[in-house]
C-alpha cells in the first residue's frame, strides 16, 4: 500500500468552516476512484495551509490520479500548487474495521 500527502499553501489562512466547504465540494470525484481506499483532508490549525493524506492499494494507481489535470484543478480550486510525496505503507492498523492490513 501507498499512503501520500498532498499540500498546499494558501494565498491567504482560511477558516476551518470554508476549507469544510471547499474540501465537500470536491470529495464526491473521490468515490470511487480505483486503488483508493481513503481520503482525509487536512487544513493546519491556522489555516494557512491544506491538502489531503490519501491510503492507495498501489503506486501505480495512485500515479493515476496526480496528473497534470489534476494539478491544475488544485491549482485553481486553491490558489497554490500542490506538492505529492509517497510513501511505503506495509502495515495500516484500522480501527473502524478493527483490522490490521498488511500489503503482503
Amino acid at each position: 500500500m501507498i499512503t501520500v500527502i498532498t499540500s498546499f499553501q494558501l494565498p491567504k489562512p482560511i477558516t476551518r468552516e470554508e476549507a469544510r466547504s471547499l474540501f465537500l465540494s470536491t470529495a464526491p470525484k473521490y468515490r470511487g476512484v480505483t486503488g483508493l481506499l481513503r481520503k482525509c483532508y487536512i487544513l493546519s490549525e491556522d489555516g494557512s495551509a491544506g491538502g489531503g493524506i490519501y491510503l492507495w492499494n498501489s503506486r501505480a494507481e495512485a500515479e493515476a490520479m496526480y496528473t497534470e489535470n489534476w494539478r491544475t484543478l488544485a491549482r485553481e480550486k486553491y490558489g497554490a500548487d500542490p506538492s505529492v510525496t509517497y510513501f511505503e505503507s506495509p502495515v495500516v492498523v484500522d480501527n473502524v474495521t478493527h483490522e490490521i492490513l498488511s500489503d503482503e
